[in-house]
């Protein structure tokens, strides 16, 4: 009896010893998944993209098709990376997937760009929109201070980062929540516009194809702005590790979330068209809050606060996404140990996560807004590029490799191709922003040579770094991941 009572104990304490080992748990299902690729592509994009397509196209007809195009394009590159999140079952997106394929400098060079410009840019517009759309009701028909929409902007992302640094289950419920308050606001744009569309309102759309305005060198930043508002697809990539039973959850999630924002997204900007000729969609500083007007005079009150919402549920999911990059990326060596800690009580990646803050406040106080754009999106579409080109490699090496899922090959070619074709376009169309995201790039060449591939620093400067590493660690209450994940 004495031998019983003691293994029973001897058990309690093993399980308690099992919930207090620090590592990341596998908490996301099917659902917070699909509301994760969603909540994450539908964001900011769908309310302002529209003037950036239609600018750069020239038609209403064109600038639809890109919107079609770019959805399955996106699909594409979804269905790319749900083989590569089924072969490496690793966290880290991108960049663990040119680790694997590639090698440790374009994943490296992937890690320095990702942190240091595109998810900060990313973010701030993102945040920008939020402010914009809470703000803006409040002055309108006057501009708003850009100051007040800077602030308002500002506190958006500081309860985004509090939010994902307390708890990943509280970050992973905000989602899910606000992914269906934003596929509301949606479908409350859609429908007034398919009625209005059922009852003849077409002339927007006569003579849709009108190609005299059309220049081909602007054509790339046509899909660069309907590509961004599609940007997210690959966020559940960088959470493999948290996923349950991800064989089957990331192809599922990704495949039924992009033909569902596909279809949403192009009915969207037929109801805009419906109520809005091109010249009025052009001068829109919000899309939304011009249809809102237009259309839903008793509740155009509710959309900016709804797009607002949207714009949250966006920040939220890069805020849990791109920390996980950072994290595996500090776990493999080509980032300071202290971002691959895990905070021990709260088991959120915190370093990885806070470090993301003072960047993005940075960038928020900088920068126009389409620029940001088409700065981000040449070194954010080449890297994936890359990705699937190295998938397509590792293939080829390595036939025997185990890969649950596995996308057709003409897919992941012409993916791989149109993405390098993108790339390669821009440059010609807009030389100075994608020659800077280009310059800005190789910058972390040096840095992996001088700190990574140990042409070794100074005994002195390791000595302070270490002891700032170790003093932030006390500080932050955070240790290193106990339990392999992967």
């Amino acid at each position: 009896m004495d031998g019983t009572r003691m293994k029973k104990e001897e058990d309690g304490e093993k399980t308690k010893t099992d919930e207090e080992v620090v590592h990341l748990r596998r908490e996301i299902g099917l659902l917070p998944a699909v509301s994760f690729i969603i909540g994450t592509v539908v964001g900011s994009g769908i309310f302002i993209a529209p003037k950036g397509v239609l600018m750069n196209s020239g038609s209403v007809g064109l600038s639809l098709l890109v919107w079609a195009l770019c959805g399955v394009l996106s699909l594409f590159g979804a269905l790319c990376y749900a083989e590569l999140g089924t072969s490496f079952t690793k966290s880290g997106g991108h960049y663990t997937y040119l680790l694997e394929t590639l090698g440790p400098l374009p994943a490296f060079l992937r890690l320095w760009v990702e942190f240091l410009f595109i998810r900060p840019a990313v973010a701030s517009y993102v945040s920008l929109a939020f402010g914009r759309y809470v703000v803006e009701p409040f002055f309108a028909p006057c501009p708003a201070p850009m100051a007040l929409i800077k602030l308002v902007s500002l506190l958006g992302v500081t309860f985004v980062v509090a939010v994902n640094c307390w708890s990943v289950t509280m970050a992973s419920r905000t989602q899910v929540t606000l992914t269906f308050i934003k596929m509301f606001a949606l479908v409350l744009i859609i429908i007034p516009g398919v009625i209005a569309l059922a009852k003849g309102k077409t002339e927007n759309f006569q003579n849709g194809f009108e190609v005299d305005s059309l220049t081909l060198d602007m054509l790339p930043l046509a899909f660069y702005n309907g590509l961004y508002a599609y940007g997210g697809w690959f966020y559940l990539n960088f959470v493999t590790e948290e996923v349950i039973n991800p064989n089957r959850t990331i192809p599922l999630a990704i495949s039924f979330s992009m033909v569902t924002v596909t279809i949403f997204y192009v009915l969207v900007n037929v109801a805009y068209y419906t109520m809005m000729t091109p010249a009025e969609l052009l001068l829109s500083e919000a899309v939304a809050m011009t249809f809102a007007n237009r259309a839903l005079q008793g509740l155009s009150s509710v959309i900016p606060i709804l797009v607002a919402l949207s714009c949250l549920g966006a920040l939220n999911g890069g805020f849990f996404g791109s920390p996980r990059m950072l994290f595996v990326g500090a776990r493999e060596g080509h980032w300071p140990p202290i971002f691959s800690m895990i905070h021990v009580r709260r088991k959120t990646p915190l370093p990885a996560v806070l470090l993301l803050y003072p960047l993005v406040v940075l960038m928020l106080t900088t920068g126009e807004i389409y620029q940001l754009i088409n700065f981000v999106s040449f070194s954010r579409w080449f890297f994936i590029a890359l990705a699937t080109m190295g998938m397509l490699i590792h293939r080829y090496r390595f036939p025997l490799h185990p890969r649950p899922f596995k996308v057709p090959l003409v897919i992941a070619v012409t993916f791989t191709v149109v993405c390098f074709f993108i790339v390669g376009l821009s440059l010609y169309s807009d030389p100075w922003n994608t020659g800077k995201s280009c310059a800005l790039t190789l910058t972390g060449i040096p840095v992996y040579y001088m700190t990574v591939y140990r042409f070794r620093l100074p005994r002195r400067w390791r000595r302070i770094f270490n002891y700032c590493s170790k003093q932030l660690q006390i500080l932050l209450e955070v240790a290193q991941q106990e339990v392999q994940t992967y």
